[in-house]
């Protein structure tokens, strides 16, 4: 599942594609079936809050976007082919157009839907208004997994599990400490950290995490991929330690951790 640095960036190249300007939307599929109400109508900005993606239109619809796990957003210039498979919501601009596959919402909601789902999630630490002090009250309150509430969306919104593991990896936390035992100092430090990492994730396109005098050594997990320190790592050397790197499931998801660095 892309994580919240990866649906800022859509935001921001749907900004410059589309925004000022009418819009063709239709859906080649017929599962959005909302897509005549936009249609033609003038794109006026996208935003984004965690996993959620919103496309705002002249005279108040928005359509909200959840990419989910199979998701994607395929870019093509104008005159744009017959759609290939199956081909959630199309949308045509002056001289470029975007196809939707797979997502797990398409929909057009108003304002007061919107500011529903918002309701629901924690503060996303690529907005330039977030608000770090709701996620400190629900963490040092609980007594669930730090490594849990990383990934609980109405927590913190838009980090997944990469920025998961590799948070908790260069602050030294274990992943299995209880919330309520996170000192706020360092909540803060981390805070501080993420919004750094998610921010250079927005300009690159990648989430790099990997500090330069740690950067060499075995390759990254996948090709194309910067290295990590613990993701996707299990059984390797920690690149500081050298302790190998230890996997195991949290609440249906994986979960890497060093043993040695992270106490």
């Amino acid at each position: 599942m892309p994580e919240g640095h990866a649906l800022h960036r859509l935001a921001r190249l749907h900004q410059r594609r589309f925004a000022g300007a009418p819009v063709a939307v239709s859906s080649p599929q017929g599962r959005f079936t909302d897509a005549a109400i936009v249609n033609g109508r003038v794109f006026t900005g996208a935003s984004v809050w965690g996993k959620h993606l919103f496309h705002h239109y002249e005279g108040g619809p928005i359509v909200h976007v959840h990419l989910g796990l199979y998701g994607t957003f395929t870019e093509t210039p104008v005159p744009m082919p017959l759609p290939v498979g199956q081909v959630r919501m199309r949308i045509v601009g002056s001289e470029y157009g975007t196809d939707l596959r797979g997502p797990t919402a398409c929909a057009v909601i108003d304002e007061a839907q919107a500011s529903a789902i918002v309701a629901r999630l924690g503060p996303d630490p690529i907005r330039r208004d977030a608000d770090p002090a709701p996620a400190w009250e629900r963490i040092h309150k609980s007594r669930k997994a730090i490594g849990a509430l990383l990934m609980d969306q109405s927590v913190l919104a838009g980090v997944g599990n990469v920025y998961r593991s590799e948070l908790l990896f260069r602050h030294r936390i274990d992943p299995y400490r209880r919330g309520r035992d996170i000192a706020e100092v360092e909540f803060a430090d981390a805070w501080t950290d993420l919004v750094a990492l998610m921010k250079v994730g927005v300009r690159r396109g990648k989430i790099v995490v990997v500090r330069p005098e740690h950067d060499h050594g075995a390759p990254s997990y996948a090709p194309n991929r910067p290295r990590t320190y613990v993701y996707r790592r299990a059984g390797d050397p920690c690149r500081v330690c050298g302790t190998p790197v230890r996997t195991a499931e949290l609440e249906g998801r994986n979960l890497f951790w060093c043993p040695t660095c992270q106490v």
